[in-house]
């Protein structure tokens, strides 16, 4: 038995026609004899009425609700009733199928509610529904505690369901439907030139997804990486091939450019000797995620986003903390296999120093360049870039220095 997974996002599911290009999709896999597994998320977006933002308004104005094991309740709803639809219209398109909620389909997970973390995947139910049906749909984001109670597991839950079940199953690959076509060298509404690319490694993958590409969830990529099971980026409404995600990809040393906006940039002068200690540590103990974090004698520098200005204001109160507050920034980050191999970070304080970018702050590996600017410059830097690195150019017609 061959077994593929397939994921399909809310847009691909919040129309007739959308969800007909879903089901000739997995009409295309059924005929040529495989077994699939396809992982849905919500159905479309907000204001749609069983989207997951949808679902939590109504709660009213107490969202969060004050029980997280309820709010779970509500928000796995979503996926519960986007499989139930796929599945209802497979069979009226005569493709034998099933639904399973995340907890039917093996998925165990830990009891922290909203953000659970999956601890095992049994397989018993779906190899056996797999024998009966061609097609099993399983409500994605979800699973459920030993005790039996309904878990989410975070944004982006469901490319994480999809990866975890494709190597529970030992499938040929997993395919990631979205609306575009692939993962591209640039977000294509800021970078009119960006390009898809037929293949990446999943190092460039999870690297561009972390940084801001928002086609596939870098715990997703991974997940697959550490089982060395393929990924394939697709559009739900069209027919190429997309990206395949796998240990090789293009021999260049930048393979796209990835950004995030709403940030808010932070500088402290130490002014007391725990500062440097506590700053980071209190943040971390609150949840709260921070980039482009630098300490020196004289300063502590970090980056946070927009959402969590408030919080943060009043840790470093709590903590007799004076910090300068840059709003309105954004990152824009390059990446790629082999940064090294050109001389990145100068050409890009000098590319845009020439356009009159300010850059406020950088930091570099030897897989990424970050660089944090005011969101006003957001597009103009990432167009230069992507200029700068003719990444609008297929592989083979790249000059190289």
């Amino acid at each position: 038995m061959t077994v593929l997974v397939q994921k399909f996002g809310g847009t691909s599911l919040q129309s007739q026609e959308s969800i007909s290009k879903v089901i000739s999709h997995i009409k295309y896999a059924v005929e040529r004899q495989h077994k699939l597994v396809v992982v849905v998320s919500a159905l479309g977006r907000s204001p749609d009425p069983y989207a997951t933002d949808t679902l939590l308004s109504l709660a009213g104005e107490s969202v969060p609700l004050q029980s997280e094991r309820e709010m779970d309740l509500l928000m796995s709803c979503g996926e519960t009733i986007a499989s139930i639809v796929l599945s209802n219209e497979l069979q009226k398109n005569h493709i034998n199928s099933t639904a399973l909620t995340g907890g039917q389909a093996g998925i165990t997970t830990t009891a922290e509610f909203t953000q659970a973390q999956i601890k095992s995947v049994d397989t018993t139910r779906l190899e056996k529904d797999l024998n009966h049906f061609d097609v099993v749909v399983v409500a994605g984001f979800q699973g459920q505690t030993t005790d039996g109670e309904i878990t989410t597991i975070g944004r982006g839950g469901s490319d994480t369901t999809a990866a975890v079940l494709g190597v529970a199953l030992n499938a040929e690959g997993v395919e990631i439907f979205t609306d575009v076509n692939g993962i591209m060298t640039a977000d294509p509404r800021v970078a009119e030139s960006a390009r898809p690319l037929k293949n990446v490694t999943y190092s460039d993958c999870f690297n561009l997804a972390n940084q801001g590409a928002k086609v596939i969830h870098p715990r997703a990529v991974e997940i697959a990486e550490e089982a060395s099971i393929s990924l394939h980026v697709r559009s739900t409404y069209a027919i190429e091939s997309g990206t395949l995600v796998t240990n090789s990809g293009p021999d260049q040393s930048i393979t796209g450019i990835a950004h995030k906006s709403g940030l808010i940039h932070f500088k402290i002068a130490v002014e007391k000797e725990e500062h440097r200690a506590n700053v980071f540590k209190k943040m971390s103990e609150a949840g709260i995620s921070v980039d482009f974090s630098d300490t020196s004698q004289t300063e502590i520098l970090f980056t946070i986003l927009n959402v969590n200005k408030q919080a943060v204001i009043g840790l470093l109160k709590n903590l007799d903390c004076k910090p300068q507050i840059i709003e309105n920034c954004a990152k824009v980050c390059v990446v790629g296999n082999g940064l090294p191999k050109v001389p990145a970070t100068s050409e890009i304080a000098e590319k845009l120093a020439e356009k009159g970018i300010q850059i406020i702050q950088s930091a570099a590996s030897h897989t990424t360049i970050g660089i944090l600017i005011h969101d006003m410059d957001l597009a103009k830097t990432v167009n230069l870039l992507h200029d700068t690195f003719q990444l609008s150019q297929p592989l083979e017609s790249v000059v190289t220095k």
